[in-house]
């Protein structure tokens, strides 16, 4: 059962990566570095600063810094506890496209995925009362910076779907943190 699944997560990456088209190349290797999305990342700093004031960024700041740092060792525990390669580590990449600038070695799963759902599960259910579209853009966002790392070569399908689901989780746990911080610290409402 296992080997099904892992012959299906090689076909499917092979599909998808090989989806890629030359012109497109560039905007997908911007697209997967973590430095692109600091401008999002600004606007919603503001955006959460005008609806819930100066207490409640400061909240927001603090769970989501703890949310990343979670996220992040959670990825990195997965990855050495599976020591699963990385596409772009095994010899079929040679009929995909590698297009990172770097490899790591082990790939089960995604940081990028989990960190970026998490962020769009969070700060989307924080906006949604005064932004109706903020889930919308948010999860097309998160899902864009997570297929991005299909089509640069270093994840399978079956990583990016379970940082994603995992990143869902840790968004809503997070978000209760954060309902009971600002309940307790940020009597403005």
């Amino acid at each position: 059962m296992i080997e099904q699944l892992q012959t299906l997560d090689r076909e499917l990456f092979l599909f998808l990566n090989n989806l890629g088209v030359k012109e497109w190349d560039w905007f997908w290797v911007l697209l997967t570095e973590k430095e692109t999305s600091y401008p999002l990342y600004g606007i919603l700093l503001i955006l959460i600063y005008r609806k819930i004031k100066l207490k409640g960024l400061l909240i927001t700041v603090l769970v989501v810094g703890l949310m990343i740092t979670f996220t992040d060792q959670l990825a990195n525990f997965f990855k050495d506890t599976f020591e699963r390669l990385r596409p772009c580590n095994e010899p079929f990449i040679e009929y995909g496209r590698f297009l990172a600038k770097r490899c790591g070695k082990f790939g089960y799963f995604s940081g990028h995925a989990i960190s970026s759902f998490a962020v769009a599960t969070l700060v989307s259910n924080l906006l949604r009362p005064y932004y109706k579209y903020a889930f919308y853009w948010l999860f097309f966002w998160a899902f864009m910076v997570t297929y991005s790392r299909i089509y640069v070569g270093v994840h399978y399908p079956g990583d990016i779907i379970t940082g994603a689901s995992l990143g869902i989780l840790t968004g809503y746990l997070f978000l209760k943190l954060h309902s009971y911080l600002k309940s307790r610290f940020d009597t403005v409402q």
